[in-house]
Order: structure tokens, then sequence, then C-alpha cells
């Protein structure tokens, strides 16, 4: 272990030696200012037609004297507002008002940072941090406010915002990955982007985790119904980290903070969008496009995409089952196949009242089927010369999906600069069919043609779910570099499941239910909550003091058994404190302290025995608490030349109450088999240093490099024969990306995970139905060492580059497998998986548009996405 840490110190002392590099040179500011207003006459009555042209001095190359250059120009409204935008910013400008039988007025303004600091919502790092992107795009725009012609105008201060160019935008309490420029997950789904992402570790299984602890998943701010694996990778703009999160965000979920996936929007000026294809090496197909209008007060957006998949896996499994005397061994091999596909589409619409007033309106629509099949063997014997059984079992699944999402946001700025009132709501609701079908051949020994005894068993069933969320937030400056920020939350969640269990009887030639081994349920979870928060700065000191409190309810009905289950948690509290320090030369510290609670989800807490998967039987406990956890965090960044940033993280969480799996046995008939349910240990805790760097080293290569060193311990005092061993475990992600010569560029990609525990407890939801999860064993044991490679190469031509054509490939040497190794006093399990590696793609995109910054600035961007928001909001006021 000494020797893995070392390595991995050393992987970031190479990083961090290559910081010294030259600055990168100037470039001319970008043309994405605004300036808006409304003309008024002395009584305060709008005037139209009234001409705003902006103006910037320019020296005249043959008389080398300066002279003034018309920019842009408008007519105001019949209201008397008036808007200009796609201005440069950090220039001298010169805006004038004239018209008919009004005195000729002009002003001169200048985009740039108020007082040189940063802008509000902005972090309190350097210019290579990165805040939200609603408040970075606002930051770029100046409200001139009334304008009266026959008094003198009053110049108001302007704003702008810094941020940091490439695929990583740190902040100090959170990361944003830019998924645009990753092109080895190009035709994937969202979980080949999350194997991309810095901090984040995806299992062969598709769970992902963060710090060793699963998060919560929100798409656009809101949880889903969706899962990664219905999400295609080109419908993503960007991913959220998370770790900490204020007062302002839930309190529930995992503790270990939120992925929050921000979807494209294409907002652009006039018409414009992208097109995209590409195919696998099984022949999987995927594809899709974007389209965009803006003209006037309105823009409309549409996006569909497609996405095919042939997949293969292959599994063995070595069991010494302990309930039997004498002592069973049973060996399993596995072959897995997955088809289906999926389709996903989004229709958005924006309206811009005035300059002041904006509402947004979007659809999603998913539509999917997965058909997956597997052949397992498994051999049963006592000793080599005592051989028990052979059998052979074929299984054939299918589930069809149908997701519906709406959401809606208001926003409105008040004349006050920084003050603004938003509401947004969202709806996101699900319905699925599944059928599976195991057919199952008991032979005397291998190499048997006539079976002993045939079992067929038949899953029939369907399920729903649906969120939704209504929350409305105010933003206001007080005095001096202080913003209050406060807000009403409600979350409502419904969940039914109506799964028939079957076994062939073949007298009759007929599936015959079996009423006990079925899983009929429905559910309701709502959560109501309101935070306040005070944040500011006092010259180099930045802080944010906030307080949420939340209260839910949960009823939940065994329609068959005619029971119902009904649980109130009274509100708790949850304070969030955050504080940093600007030091000198770019350098920052951190330090934040959050409360957060985990809820049991309705099958951790019915008491019924769920047998559908006769080798799994799982109970829940219906006197589960909830598991409250205190996170402390202590995070310093530095900066360097622009080029180079580098964030270190220590954290520790302490949890009571933890919800983990349990391991007990049931006598059914003669048989005694192990029974999984769940039970509160006392406590748990667990702590790391989190490394993170971004670096620039030419202007042809950056990289970006991520290590997690953590350790975690489950106080099991009050559960007899269940404690297991804490273990220092790294994690390293590493991301490479190269601009070569005639329009080639590459992406190497390489994660690490060394051996760890077993997962403490993963989280429920979703859809339901038989052979889409596994169940995690609160035994002890670990996971072995894995790791592995991805590279993608992309050439770009036509003009302005519009056309793309990738070449990716994942896991190159066929690497990142799943071996687990684990024992209990019921059984000894050592388990192998891989997927379908290396797995190659040919993807093709063409893309068209003119990006129009200004769509950022007035609508609600809440709805979509609420975590770019950050802890850090108002600090460097």
């Amino acid at each position: 272990m000494k020797k893995s840490i070392l390595l991995a110190m050393a992987m970031l002392l190479v990083t961090i030696s290559l910081f010294a590099q030259s600055p990168a040179g100037a470039a001319a500011p970008p043309s994405i200012g605004r300036v808006f207003g409304k003309m008024t006459d002395s009584t305060g009555k709008g005037l139209a037609d009234i001409s705003v042209v902006v103006l910037k001095e320019v020296t005249d190359t043959v008389t080398k004297k300066p002279r003034q250059t018309l920019l842009k120009g408008v007519t105001t409204l019949a209201n008397g507002d008036f808007s200009l935008e796609q201005l440069p910013i950090f220039t001298p400008l010169i805006v004038k008002y004239s018209g008919t039988g009004f005195q000729a007025k002009e002003q001169k303004l200048v985009i740039m940072p108020k007082g040189g600091g940063q802008p509000a919502g902005g972090p309190p790092a350097g210019g290579s941090q990165m805040p939200d992107f609603s408040a970075m795009a606002s930051a770029f725009e100046q409200d001139l406010g009334k304008v009266t012609l026959s008094s003198d105008v009053q110049q108001l201060g302007a704003v702008t915002v810094s941020s940091t160019s490439g695929r990583l935008k740190m902040d100090i309490d959170k990361k944003v990955f830019s998924v645009d420029k990753n092109i080895v997950t190009a035709g994937g789904t969202a979980l080949d982007v999350m194997r991309n992402v810095p901090s984040v570790n995806v299992d062969i299984d598709g769970n992902v985790s963060v710090r060793n602890a699963a998060p919560q998943i929100y798409v656009d701010g809101r949880p889903t119904t969706l899962t990664l694996d219905q999400i295609p990778a080109d419908a993503i703009e960007s991913v959220e980290i998370i770790t900490n999160p204020s007062a302002k965000y839930d309190a529930s979920g995992g503790n270990a903070g939120i992925l929050n996936i921000v979807l494209k929007k294409n907002k652009r000026v006039g018409y414009n969008g992208s097109v995209n294809a590409g195919v696998d090496k099984r022949g999987g197909l995927n594809g899709g496009g974007s389209f965009s209008l803006r003209q006037n007060k309105f823009n409309v957006t549409v996006a569909a995409f497609g996405n095919q998949m042939k997949q293969r896996s292959t599994n063995n499994t070595d069991i010494t089952s302990l309930l039997s005397n004498p002592t069973l061994f049973i060996e399993q091999d596995g072959k897995n196949r997955m088809k289906g596909g999926f389709l996903f589409g989004r229709v958005g619409v924006d309206y811009f009242l005035n300059n002041r007033t904006s509402f947004s309106l979007g659809y999603v629509k998913v539509r999917g089927s997965f058909k997956p099949s597997d052949k397992l063997t498994t051999d049963s014997f006592y000793s080599a010369s005592d051989y028990k059984s052979y059998s052979e079992r074929n299984a054939t699944n299918e589930r069809v999906f149908n997701a519906n999402g709406l959401q809606g946001g208001f926003k409105y700025l008040f004349p006050k600069q920084g003050m603004e009132l938003t509401a947004d709501f969202n709806y996101f609701a699900g319905k699925s069919d599944f059928e599976a079908l195991y057919n199952t051949n008991v032979y005397s020994a291998r190499g048997s043609t006539t079976p002993l005894s045939e079992i067929r068993q038949q899953i029939l069933g369907n399920g729903e779910n649906s969120f939704t969320t209504i929350q409305t937030d105010f933003v206001s400056p007080i005095g001096k570099g202080m913003k209050l920020e406060t807000g009403l939350r409600a979350q409502l969640q419904t969940l039914e499941n109506a799964q028939g269990n079957s076994f062939y009887n073949s007298s009759t030639g007929q599936f015959e239910p079996i009423s006990s081994a079925g899983a009929n349920y429905n559910n309701d979870n709502n959560v109501y909550a309101a935070y306040i928060s005070l944040g500011g700065a006092i010259k180099d000191f930045g802080y944010k003091i906030g307080l949420r409190g939340e209260s839910s309810t949960y009823t939940g009905e065994l329609p068959d058994l005619k029971q119902k289950f009904t649980n109130d948690y009274p509100i708790s509290l949850f304070p969030s404190i955050f504080l940093s320090q600007k030091l000198k030369n770019d350098q920052t510290v951190q330090i934040s302290a959050t409360r957060r609670i985990n809820r049991p989800f309705f099958l951790q807490l019915i008491p019924f025995i769920d047998s559908t998967d006769q080798l799994n039987w799982t109970r829940g406990n219906a006197e589960l608490d909830p598991e409250f956890t205190t996170s402390l965090e202590a995070s310093y960044t530095k900066s360097f030349t622009n080029k180079h940033t580098f964030l270190a993280s220590v954290y520790f969480k302490h949890t009571d109450n933890l919800i983990t799996r349990y391991l007990d046995t049931i006598t059914s008939g003669t048989v005694k088999r192990p029974l999984s349910t769940y039970i509160n240990a006392n406590s748990s805790r667990s702590m790391g240093v989190e490394l993170t760097s971004q670096n620039q080293l030419a202007k042809w290569w950056d990289i970006n490099t991520n290590v997690n060193v953590y350790n975690s311990k489950i106080n099991t005092d009050n559960i007899a024969g269940s404690s297991q061993e804490a273990l220092w475990s790294w994690f390293a992600k590493f991301n490479s990306n190269f601009k070569m010569p005639a329009n080639f560029s590459s992406q190497l990609s390489a994660t690490y995970q060394s051996k760890t525990n077993l997962p403490i407890n993963t989280g429920g939801g979703g859809f339901g139905g038989p052979g889409f999860g596994t169940t995690q064993s609160s035994a002890q044991g670990y996971i072995r060492p894995n790791w592995g490679i991805d590279l993608a190469v992309k050439k770009t031509f036509l003009k302005n580059n519009a056309a793309a054509v990738t070449l990716s490939v994942n896991d190159i040497f066929r690497t990142r497998t799943s071996e687990q190794y684990s024992f209990s006093e019921f059984y000894i399990q050592d388990s192998y998986r891989i997927g379908d590696s290396p797995m190659f793609r040919l993807n093709f995109s063409f893309t068209f548009g003119k990006v129009d910054m200004s769509l950022f600035k007035r609508k609600n961007m809440k709805p979509e996405m609420e975590g770019a928001g950050g802890a850090m909001q108002g600090m460097g006021n």
C-alpha cells in the first residue's frame, strides 16, 4: 500500500513540476457583451423610435487621429425598451441617444470587472476558476436602466466574469467537465461520459461513485427517472461535480454530493444546428441532430438522438456454501448478450417578454427497448469424487420504457443590479413493461443429454415512476459586497410496481402464478424544503452561511396483502458554512462544513420477502431510521500563469445510523438459505485526500490529472459478525488532449482503481423489474485492482472545421474488469466479469451556427442547470 500511495504522490509531483510555463499570448476581447435599458421622457413615459447606437473609438490608419466607428444600432420599441448585443468587452464604448424633438445625449461605458474583482455569482479564486454559466453570461451585460433624454445619464458600474478555457473548469467546491470537447465518448452514453470525468468512478455494472460513495444523479438540475445508459453522450453539454453542496441544494440523497448532467440547448443566433451519425464494432448504430431558430423574442430548439446497443460480456463465479454439510462447491460460467436501443428527443422554447422578463418551456421524450439474454452453466459438487449436479439456464428478457419530461422557468431582473426572482417546475415520469423467461435444465453431470428436471420460470410486470419539482428563488444584494438568497422547494415522487412470478406446470401446460413470489407495491414520497443563505466578501475574505429546513412523508402499500405503511419525518435543520480566503499569487484556501440526510427508500422499509430471484431473497426493515452525515472539507487552489491550476482537498465524513445491507438466513421448507435485508449500523466514517490538476503544457497539449486516496470504516458494534476492516485505497484518472497538424486531434484517457472494500450501501429506485441490477452483499470482502485506457483520434474539415470524423476505442487492453472476493459465515464467493471490450466506434458530425451568449443572460437557467450555481456564489462580490 505504501508503494501505491508513493506512486500516486509521484504522479502529482510530476504534474506540479510542469506548472511553471510561460503565459499564453493575449487575445482580442470577444464580442459577447450586451447593454439594455428603457428610454423615457421627463414624466417617465416610454419613448418609441429613439435611435440608440454604440460606437468605438479607433485610430485612423491614414491620418493617425482618433475617430469613432459604428458597432451596433437599434431603435427603441413602443414601450421604450432597447437592447444591443454582441458588443466587445474590456473596450471603451460610446452610447448615443437621439430622436426628433429631444436633445441628443451620449454615455461612455466599459464592460469590465467591477472594481477589478470577481462578478456576482463567481468563485473567490483567481482568474482560472469557473462560475456557473448563467452567472458567467449575465456578467457580460450592463443594465442602463431608465434613460431620460431631458436629464444627464447616470453611468452604471459594469461587471464581467472570468473563466478558464479547457475541458475541466474548477471551482473550490465543484468541477465542471465540458463534454463537447471529449472525443473519446462520441457515439456513447452518459456512462461513457462519466468514465472520463475526473473524480467519478464507474464499475463494470454502470454503478457510479464519487469518493467511494454513490452520488445523487440530476439531469438539468432535477432528479430523473432515466438511467445513465438511457442518455446519449452527444446530448450532454457538461457534467457538474458538487462534492459538498450548500444549503441551497437538497439535503437528502447520497453522501457523495451531486452529479448534474447538463443537456445541450443549442442557443444560437438565427437558424443553425448539427447532425451526427456513427457505428460501433458490433454494428450498433447511433445518430441524431439538433436545430435552433431564434427570431425576435423567441428562441426554439429541437434535438433528437438515437442509440442502438449490441453488447456482450462474460462472467464466472466460484461459491463455497457453508450452509450445507458437507460443504457444497459451486462453479458458474455465464455469457451475456444485450440488444436494444433508445430514442431521445427534446423541444425547448424561450420567450423574452422584455429586457427584464423571460419565460422558458421544454419537453423531453425518451423511448427504448432492451433485450438482454444470458446462458449460465453451474457445476455443483461436494468434492472432486462426489458430484452433485450440473445445470444450464437460458434467460431471455425484454424491457420497454417510455419517459416524458416537462420543464418550465420564469426569470425577472429587478432594476436594482443583482436582484432577481426565478421560479421553475420540472416534471419527469416514465412507464415500463418487462418480461423475463428462465429455462433451467438440471443434469446428473456435465455432458449428460437427458435432464433430470426442467424448471421454467416466467416474470411479467410493469412499473411507473414520476418526479415533480416546484421551486422559487429570490436573490438580492444587501449593502456593499453582500448577497441574500432564499427559496422554497417541493419534490413529489410516486412509484408503482406490479410484478408476477409464475412457474410452468408440465401437467397443465400452463404457467401458474406463485402469489408469495410476486412483488406488487405503491409508494408516495414527498419532501418540502426552504432555505436562506447570506454570502459576501470583506476584502479577500469570502463567506457564505446557510440554513435549510426539510420535512418529508412517505406512504407505501402492498395491494395483494392489503397492507399500508406511513412514516412522517419532522422538520430537520441542515446548516452549511463556507469560508474562503484569497492569498497572494493566485492562491485560495477554503473550509466548508455541511449536514445532510439519507432517508430509507420504500423497498428498504417494507417487511416483505421478495423471492423473485431464487438465488437471492431480500426483505425490508420497517424499523430503519434516516442516516445523518456531517461533512468537513478543506481545499487549496493555486493558479499558475492562467495555464495551470492545482486543487487539493482534504475531506472527512461522519454518518450516524448508516443504512447498510445485512446478511441473515431463513428456513424455507427444509432448505436454509441466505436472506439479504437492511439495518442501521451505529456509525461510519470516511476520509481522504483528493488532488486535481489542469495543465496547458503547450498550445497543442493539455492534461487533466485526478488522484483520490481514501479510507472508510463502519462501526458495527450492534451487528454481530459483520464488521469490515478499514482499507486504504486510491483511485486515479488521467486525460491528455493533443492538437496535431492538418486539423487532427487526439485524446488519451486512463483510469486506475486499487484494491478497495466492497460497497457499503447502494440506493434503489428506477422502474424495477428483473435482470437490471445486482444486489450488493454486506459480507466482508474486497474488489481487486483494475485499470483501463481509452484512445480517440479526430479529424475536422470543411469550412470553419464544421465537419468531423472521430475514431475511438475504449478499454484498449481489455483490462477494465470486475473481480470481487467476499465471504461471510454463510458462504465464500470469488467472481470475475468483463464487458464488451475493446469497443471501437466511428462517428461523423457536422455543425453550423453562431453562438449568442445573450440567451443565457435573460432566461431562468435553474430547470436546466441548477447545479452550476455552486456553493461559492456571491463570495467574489
